[in-house]
């Protein structure tokens, strides 16, 4: 198998736009706060004093117990009392515009491409689906470490092969992100990913 390590000359034959260190750190750090914001539920919730069960009536009377005056039973200071300021259900989604978008994956690509992390190969399968030979296929091409396999598309028995390999990761061209790209210590281009990608940084 051919593998050839993916430099700024090749980016540039292939229209790949890139920035350069000087620009797009923030817009990096940005997209990546956003897809960790929207992967929180926001679910956590807990019970005020008005939603506990329980009854309103005062536990006893006001004066004369040599006690502390108190109300009902749901008061927070109590076992099984409500909450105060606890969590409630809420959307933690960001929202981040299509510049600020590809200006992320511009510099990214341009790090990435600068670290010479990026390697490119024709074509990339594993006809008979098994994990023996997927694993055997990447240590053929790069060292061990979290490696990102991009494609326009896999077949099936690809798949099959890469499901349980922890540190390995088949993604299309077209749902690559940033932070995967950041978290990979190799990214394997394969056949016309580099043009899907080069489509995305126009």
């Amino acid at each position: 198998m051919s593998v050839k390590t993916f430099t700024a000359e090749d980016a540039q034959a292939a229209n790949l736009v890139l920035v350069g260190a000087e620009k797009g750190r923030q817009a990096v750090h940005d997209l990546v706060i956003a897809y960790r914001a929207n992967r929180r539920t926001g679910s956590a919730c807990t019970k005020t004093r008005g939603e506990v069960s329980g009854n309103n009536r005062k536990i006893y009377k006001q004066k004369g117990t040599g006690g502390a005056r108190h109300g009902d039973k749901r008061a927070p200071i109590f076992v099984g009392g409500g909450v105060v300021f606890g969590p409630r259900p809420r959307d933690y989604s960001k929202k981040v515009t299509k510049t600020v978008r590809k200006l992320a994956l511009r510099r990214t690509l341009g790090d990435l491409v600068r670290a010479e992390k990026i390697i490119t190969v024709p074509s990339f399968s594993i006809a008979d689906g098994k994990t023996k030979s997927f694993i055997a296929a990447l240590d053929a091409m790069t060292k061990p470490g979290k490696i990102l396999v991009v494609g326009n598309s896999f077949d099936d028995n690809t798949y099959l092969a890469a499901r349980n390999v922890a540190y390995a990761q088949l993604v299309t061209g077209s749902d690559l992100n940033v932070e995967q790209l950041l978290l990979a210590n190799t990214i394997i281009l394969v056949g016309d990913a580099v043009q899907t990608l080069a489509a995305r940084t126009a």
